[in-house]
């Protein structure tokens, strides 16, 4: 049985990138988090609209292109949850009979696709799109994104599975003034981070459905929340794992238990750090 090719392996073949350029690229996304084709975006070799332009061509797709702009039914929404849509960077487009046309970033992921066929019962054909573009309809037709934010006041997202932890943040945050939002694990958090932009997201580590790392990642990916700063909290306390922490993106890193005044003395100097002395507006 001959196997499937990778990702890059089928950029190198197209002429897209170079095998030195595969794996300088593979070298800078390990321990990531990043999509292959986002850190080829970031060294500015070739654009995602680029490849996805090839991967079409490469293997007859069609490409699928502003999502956001059009009206899809309820019924073919509810085929591809938000959570789904946004952690696989998937969007359902049309449904013709038992075939499902279905935008992806990677028409080649064959767990994605043979799993939405065994959980609908559908046919699966790929369209293939940019990660911008799932992010955008995601916004627009799943979470419905506001459009504006009030500017007189820091709001920050509490993402803590651990009821007592969890009340005692934010009775901490609420005491300074800060308006607060919530979230019992990385799957709400992110769907909250989407809809409603917090200047500041604090996010246990360790979760259930989604933890604080896979959150994070999702995070990165979407263009509008991609620049939030997180704060990271974890019970493991070891200098090896607050630097992985660190080292992956996270603004900063606070150990349990809890401290009330370390926990409002490092959200004071995330929000300034990021964005001086005055809360910003949305634009």
């Amino acid at each position: 049985m001959n196997r499937r090719k990778r990702f890059g392996e089928i950029l190198v073949d197209a002429g897209v990138i170079s095998e030195s350029q595969l794996t300088d690229a593979l070298t800078l996304q390990k321990g990531s988090g990043k999509r292959l084709g986002q850190v080829l975006d970031e060294m500015k070799i070739v654009s995602e609209r680029d490849i996805s332009i090839v991967l079409a061509r490469q293997f007859g797709y069609k490409t699928a292109n502003n999502l956001a702009k059009f009206n899809f039914p309820p019924e073919l929404l509810k085929l591809v949850d938000s959570e789904r849509a946004l952690k696989s960077l998937i969007f359902p487009l049309k449904l013709e009979g038992k075939t499902l046309f279905l935008a992806m970033v990677n028409p080649l992921d064959m767990e994605v696709i043979d799993n939405l066929s065994f959980r609908t019962g559908l046919n699966i054909t790929p369209c293939v799109t940019t990660p911008s573009e799932i992010q955008e309809a995601v916004s627009k037709h799943y979470l419905q994104a506001e459009t504006a934010r009030n500017s007189d006041w820091w709001t920050i997202l509490v993402v803590e599975d651990g009821e007592l932890v969890r009340a005692a943040i934010l009775a901490a945050l609420k005491k300074i003034g800060y308006i607060t939002l919530e979230a019992t694990n990385g799957a709400d958090g992110l769907k909250s981070a989407s809809q409603n932009l917090p200047h500041l997201i604090i996010t246990d580590s360790l979760m259930p459905r989604m933890d604080g790392n896979e959150m994070f990642d999702a995070l990165q990916k979407n263009p509008a929340t991609a620049r939030i700063p997180v704060i990271a909290l974890s019970a493991r306390t070891s200098a090896e794992d607050e630097a992985a922490l660190l080292d992956k993106g996270f603004f900063d890193f606070i150990a349990k238990p809890i401290n009330p005044v370390r926990l409002t003395a490092r959200v004071r100097r995330a929000l300034k750090m990021t964005y001086g002395e005055t809360c910003p507006s949305k634009d």
